[in-house]
C-alpha cells in the first residue's frame, strides 16, 4: 500500500470510531466520497476501534492490529486515494487484560516473561505502607494523598494467579469483573462435600452472583470449614476486563512502544495521539499525573521512536489552564490539544460575550502554540481544563472564573448533559472533569448558535478537529448513556449514523451550511497565512486570516448569534451570510 505524502497541513480533521457511521469503516469512506463531501476534509481521526480492542470504547488495547470486523486495508489504501490523512491513537498508559502480555502473566504468574511488564501495586509500594486485611498495601498518606485519582478507590484490579493467590495489579481506568456461575460439579474435589450439599452451595453462590453480593458473606453452615476452598473455585471462574498500566520502567515496555510506532506509520498514521501519557510516569511521592523530570523522559523517548516512523506527536493532556502544562508542552515543540475552546465556545455564546475566547485567541498566537481543537469529540466537554490552579500558595487565575464555569456546567446539566467527577483516595468527589452531551444540545438544540459555534471553530488558528455526529446536529442519546455501564455518561455523544440518517441529515440546512463553512475552511489558501484578532466589542468577534491577496474575514453578531464570512480569492469577494 503506498502511503500519501507525510506532510501535515492546516486543513480540517474528520473525528470518528470506524463504526460510526453505518457499520465498518467503508461506509464512513461512502460518505466521503459523496460531492457534498468533497474537499470538507484534509485529515481523519479514527478512533481505536481500528485495533483490537475490548473496553471503554477502543481505549482497552488488546493489540494494534486491524480490528478485521470494522476495517480492511483496502479501506486505507481508498483514504490514501482521497489524499486523507490519518491520525491514530497510542493508549501509552495501559493496555487489556485480554493483551497477549497480560494473558501470560496470568496464566504463568511470576514465570512469566510479563511478569515486570505490569505494575504490582504492592511490589511498587513495598516499605512504603501497610497491608491491610485483605493484603494489600495503603501508602503511607504522606504519599496517598499525593495521587491523582481518575475513579474512587485505589487503583487497583484484584487478579488470580495459577498458585491461587491474589495479586493487585494498577489499574488507573476501568475495570470489571465477571463471575462465571458455578455448577455442582464444579464443587466436586472437595471429598468431603455430599451431593446434595454441593447443589445447595452452587445455589446459593450463584445467587449471590446474581444479586453482585459479597461473597464472605454468603452463610454455608455445616459447610463452613471448605469456604476457603469454595471460594477459591468460584474466583477461578472469574473473568477480567480492565485497562492495566503497564511499567515503563521495563525494556519489554519500550519494545512494545517500537514495534507499535511502526506499525502504525505502516497504516499509513500521520499524527499520533499519545493517549494518557501523563499518567505512565510513577514515583513514590509524586502525583502518578505528569510527574517531573520523569515524564518529560519518557516524552523525548517516545518522540526519537516517532521521528524514525515519521509521526508527529499530539500529547493528550487534561490539566486546569491555571497550572499551565498546556504552555511546557508547548515549549517543548509539541503540537497541543485545544481544550479550552469547547467551554470557551459555549461561554461566549451563551453570555454574549467574546472577551475570554479572544483572549485565548490572542494568547495562541502571542506564544506561538500549534493546537488541535474541536467542538464536540468522543469524550466530554472539558470543564477542569477551563480553570484556575493554586501552585506554592500561589493562584494562578484560570480562563474563566469558578462561578462562570459552574454556569456552563449547570446549563449544559439542565439541558440534558451528564457528569464526570474526579476524586481522592478516599473516593471524596473534588472536582468536576468534563460534562457529558452533545454540542448542539449543549447549545440548546439551537441550529443558529451552532452554525456559528462551527464558525467561531474554523475561525481560530489551529487545525480543526470536527466530531461526526456534530455535523449531523445530533442529539443526546439518553438511552444509550442509561444502558452503557460505568462509561455510558459518554454513550449520550456516540450515536452511530446510519447510511439513511446520512442521507437524510445531506438535506438540512444546518448541515449543508456546516459543510460550506468547513469546505472554506479545508481549501482557502487564507488559511496558510497569517490571523488577525480584529478589535471588536465584547458582544462581537472579528477574525481575519490572510495570505497574499486570499483573506477570510469572520464578522459575528453575539447579540443575535448572525455571522457574515468574507472570502476574498483573485481580487474576487464572496459574502457568506448566516
Amino acid at each position: 500500500m503506498e502511503q500519501n505524502n507525510k506532510t501535515i497541513t492546516n486543513g480540517v480533521m474528520l473525528n470518528a470510531y470506524p463504526d460510526s457511521i453505518g457499520t465498518k469503516l467503508c461506509d464512513t469512506i461512502s460518505m466521503l466520497k459523496k460531492p457534498d463531501f468533497k474537499d470538507v476534509f484534509s485529515l481523519f481521526y479514527v478512533l481505536p476501534t481500528f485495533f483490537n480492542s475490548d473496553l471503554d470504547r477502543g481505549f482497552s488495547i488488546i493489540d494494534y492490529n486491524i480490528n478485521k470486523d470494522l476495517v480492511t486495508t483496502a479501506d486505507l489504501d481508498a483514504l490514501n486515494e482521497l489524499n486523507i490523512k490519518l491520525k491514530f491513537d497510542i493508549v501509552l498508559n495501559h493496555l487489556s487484560v485480554a493483551s497477549p502480555q497480560f494473558k501470560d502473566l496470568l496464566k504463568k504468574g511470576n514465570q512469566s516473561k510479563y511478569k515486570d511488564f505490569f505494575i504490582n501495586w504492592n511490589e511498587f509500594w513495598e516499605g512504603n505502607g501497610q497491608k491491610n486485611e485483605e493484603g494489600i498495601i495503603i501508602p503511607k498518606e504522606e504519599f496517598l494523598k499525593k495521587l491523582f485519582m481518575r475513579k474512587s478507590g485505589l487503583p487497583i484490579l484484584k487478579v488470580h494467579f495459577p498458585d491461587g493467590t491474589e495479586q493487585p495489579y494498577w489499574n488507573t481506568f476501568y475495570q470489571q469483573i465477571t463471575y462465571k456461575k458455578i455448577a455442582a460439579a464444579d464443587l466436586q474435589n472437595i471429598k468431603q462435600l455430599t451431593a446434595e450439599q454441593r447443589i445447595i452451595i452452587s445455589k446459593k453462590i450463584n445467587d449471590a452472583i446474581e444479586q453482585n453480593q459479597d461473597f464472605s458473606s454468603i452463610k454455608l453452615e455445616d459447610c463452613a470449614p471448605f469456604k476457603t476452598e469454595i471460594l477459591q473455585i468460584v474466583e477461578q471462574n472469574r473473568s477480567y476486563l480492565g485497562q492495566m498500566d503497564v511499567n515503563a520502567t521495563s525494556p519489554l515496555v519500550w519494545d512494545f512502544y517500537e514495534e507499535t510506532l511502526k506499525k502504525l506509520n505502516g497504516y499509513g498514521c500521520n499524527i499520533l495521539r499519545l493517549d494518557a501519557f501523563a499518567y505512565l510516569h510513577k514515583q513514590i511521592g509524586k502525583s502518578n499525573f505528569f510527574n517531573k523530570p520523569g515524564t518529560w523522559e519518557y516524552l523525548e523517548r517516545i518522540k526519537q521512536i516517532a521521528d524514525k516512523n515519521s509521526l508527529m506527536l499530539l500529547p493528550e493532556i487534561h490539566a486546569e489552564y491555571g497550572l499551565h502544562l498546556h504552555d511546557e508542552v508547548a515549549n517543548e515543540g509539541y503540537t497541543i490539544y485545544d481544550f479550552f475552546l469547547p467551554g470557551l465556545t459555549i461561554h461566549t455564546i451563551e453570555n454574549k460575550s467574546s472577551k475570554a475566547l479572544l483572549n485565548w485567541a490572542k494568547e495562541i498566537l502571542d506564544k506561538g502554540y500549534k493546537t488541535v481543537n474541536m467542538l464536540g469529540c468522543h469524550d466530554g466537554i472539558p470543564v477542569l481544563d477551563l480553570k484556575g490552579k493554586e501552585i506554592n500558595g500561589v493562584y494562578n487565575k484560570g480562563m474563566l472564573e469558578d462561578d462562570e464555569i459552574e454556569t456552563i456546567m449547570s446549563t449544559i446539566i439542565e439541558r440534558g448533559g451528564r457528569v464526570k467527577n474526579l476524586y481522592d483516595p478516599s473516593g471524596k468527589k473534588i472536582s468536576y472533569y468534563q460534562v457529558n452531551a452533545t454540542f448542539f444540545s449543549a447549545l440548546g438544540e439551537d441550529e443558529q448558535k451552532l452554525l456559528l459555534a462551527r464558525a467561531i471553530q474554523m475561525f481560530m488558528p489551529g487545525i480543526p478537529q470536527v466530531w461526526y455526529l456534530d455535523i449531523f446536529a445530533g442529539k443526546n442519546n439518553y438511552e444509550a448513556a442509561d444502558h452503557g455501564g460505568s462509561a455510558g455518561h459518554k454513550e449520550i455523544n456516540r450515536t452511530t449514523l446510519s447510511l439513511q440518517d446520512i442521507e437524510r441529515g445531506l438535506k438540512t440546512d444546518v448541515v449543508k451550511k456546516q459543510l460550506e463553512i468547513i469546505r472554506l475552511r479545508n481549501t482557502s489558501s487564507a488559511f496558510l497565512g497569517k490571523v488577525e484578532i480584529n478589535p471588536s466589542t465584547d458582544d462581537s468577534i472579528a477574525i481575519k486570516w490572510t495570505n497574499n491577496n486570499t483573506i477570510a474575514y469572520l464578522e459575528a453578531d453575539l447579540k443575535t448569534n448572525t455571522f457574515t464570512i468574507h472570502h476574498t480569492e483573485n481580487q474576487i469577494t464572496k459574502k457568506m451570510i448566516f
